[in-house]
């Protein structure tokens, strides 16, 4: 369609496609309500009043916002192949996602990386994507890859491709570390996220005028507000695991809002069933006593600007007609969803299927095991010994260090201390670290998962050395996967054949198993909400303040391996 059309029926001298009568509008541009009706054509909005329509849909008062955004997310995390989580995201009004595939990236490269962008073209998701930056995290872990700046150069003008994602290793930008500011340069004149927890003062200073403009990682107002201080967008992240929306959300005024967006980051297949996605966060802001309005700019227009997203996240002619209706602010039910103009989902449901893409073998069989080069998971003690522990932050992915004697190497169940083991997964190294966590408070058996961020070898909490092999066993002969095993009998499992992170089942099925992963967990003890999450993020190097790698013990603050018995 040419201008000219465009221009005829802005003027009302041709009728619309699509006339969405007697709405609400939610009009994240002015900052207001107002009642009226919009034009659509060609998946665009063509304008706003008095318009006649081939077809017409009358809302009766029901609001009209523009399509949610999350501006960074790992989908990865929620188990699911792109097109079962684009499934249940459209159903809950998201219509567009900006993602870091470092997951599948530190595990299959610019294989993995390819796979993604693949796959987006089969769902009517809006699919973008932000080059991973640490592949791998840092050199204390072993990785499946590496991606240099010049690896990346390969798809960095890809049109889906927004900028360069989540620069963690920050010691490395201050410290002008060549590979790592190749990287950022790379992304110069586009978006470049940062990761950067309890960063501070000069160092912080350094690490924004590298180029470095958003961050995901703030836990506590005083650091939030530095950055924003300091002219980095903040991310705020409402997860399954790291929850951050009530501490920060004190920081948003109607005179910085627009410096802030929603972000998920990493979220469970059964939080996205059954709880949502952005549409909860910006419902849980509301009832905090953030502004409706500010809310929904948080969840569209701040994250569409930010990524330069000029033609998404308002209703305004010339946008995308990328539409959520709902019942009210408080309730926030989600009755219809529009994509390009398309109704596409209605009361929780998709009209129609989404045609799923065949994952490539490559992108299979990830899991790569020596058993008998394994160094062992036994931790022999002749005498009391003092430890440095991993202590769990329940609904946070940082951690904190705690001093604790023991007298066996599986740690001592009546304090907690359980033993916590990372087995390289991607080479055949041999590679095992050893630790103890505190926090998961299991008092038999084991739990386990090839889900470990960010290099993804093999992780493991169990409470003896038998239930920990045997968990590690099974997980390989999944080809990936996470698990709970008991007295050598494993209690639920779930399969991960695609790259050792995600599955081939439908949501409803990952969702159950997930569930009963966390049921069987909670029967042997676990008082977390998701533990698999939390387990998860104990050997990603990056996150202060303790963690484990295949490498061995990892002091984040240090940002050096030191050893595990000492203060």
């Amino acid at each position: 369609m040419g201008v000219e059309d465009l221009i005829s029926l802005a003027r009302g001298e041709k009728k619309a496609e699509l006339v969405i009568k007697n709405a609400k509008v939610v009009n994240v541009l002015s900052g207001e309500v107002h009642l009226t009706s919009v034009a659509i054509s060609e998946g665009k909005i063509i304008g706003l009043g008095d318009y006649d329509g081939d077809k017409e849909i009358d809302l009766n008062g029901d609001i009209l916002a523009p399509g949610f955004i999350d501006g960074h997310i790992h989908i990865e995390s929620s188990k699911l192949k792109l097109s079962e989580f684009a499934r249940v995201v459209l159903s809950s009004g998201t219509t567009a996602v900006v993602i870091d595939p470092h997951e599948i990236a530190n595990v299959a490269g610019l294989d993995g990386i390819r796979y993604m962008l693949e796959s987006s073209k089969y769902t009517p998701l809006d699919v973008f994507v932000m080059l991973p930056s640490c592949v791998p995290t840092t050199n204390m872990e072993s990785a499946g890859a590496t991606l240099t700046a010049t690896d990346l150069a390969e798809l960095i003008d890809h049109d889906k491709v927004l900028g360069i994602a989540e620069v963690m290793n920050y010691p490395g930008v201050i410290f002008q570390v060549p590979e790592v500011l190749d990287k950022i340069a790379l992304g110069k004149g586009k978006p470049i996220d940062g990761h950067a927890t309890y960063l501070s003062g000069k160092d912080l200073c350094a690490y924004i005028i590298a180029g470095i403009q958003s961050d995901h990682e703030c836990t506590n107002l005083g650091e939030a507000k530095e950055k924003l201080r300091l002219g980095m967008h903040i991310m705020i992240r409402e997860g399954t695991t790291a929850k951050n929306l009530k501490e920060l959300l004190p920081l948003v005024t109607p005179q910085n809002s627009r410096q802030c967006m929603f972000v998920s980051d990493d979220i469970s297949a059964a939080d996205l069933f059954e709880k949502g996605h952005i549409n909860t966060v910006i419902k849980k802001a509301i009832a905090a006593g953030l502004d409706p309005i500010i809310a929904i700019q948080m969840g569209t227009l701040n994250p569409a600007q930010y990524f330069g997203l000029k033609n998404m996240g308002a209703i305004a002619p010339g946008y995308q007609a990328d539409l959520v209706v709902f019942d009210d602010f408080e309730h926030l039910n989600i009755k219809k969803v529009f994509k390009k103009g398309q109704l596409i989902a209605e009361n929780g449901l998709l009209q129609e299927g989404i045609q799923p893409y065949e994952t490539p073998q490559k992108i299979k069989n990830s899991v790569h095991i020596d058993f008998s080069r394994l160094k062992g998971v036994q931790l022999e003690l002749t005498d009391e010994k003092m430890v440095k522990v991993i202590k769990v932050i329940p609904n946070q992915i940082i951690t904190k260090k705690v001093v604790e004697t023991i007298s066996t190497g599986e740690g001592d169940l009546t304090r907690d201390i359980l033993k916590l083991v990372v087995i390289e997964r991607h080479n055949k190294t041999g590679n095992v670290g050893i630790g103890f966590v505190k926090g998961f408070g299991i008092h038999d058996g084991a739990i386990g998962s090839s889900v470990a961020h960010d290099s993804h070898n093999i992780v493991i909490v169990g409470t003896n050395d038998e239930d920990i092999m045997t968990a590690a066993v099974e997980i390989a002969k999944m080809g990936g996967g996470e698990i709970v095993v008991s007295g050598g009998n494993i209690k639920a499992s779930l399969p991960l054949p695609i790259a050792g992170l995600i599955s081939e089942e439908a949501i409803e099925v990952v969702k159950e198993k997930e569930l009963m992963l966390i049921h069987e967990a909670k029967k042997l003890g676990c008082p977390l909400n998701d533990p698999f999450m939390t387990l998860s993020f104990l050997s990603l190097p990056v996150i202060p303040e303790l963690k484990l790698t295949d490498k061995g013990l990892v002091d984040v603050i240090k940002f050096q391996i030191v050893p595990l018995f000492g203060e």
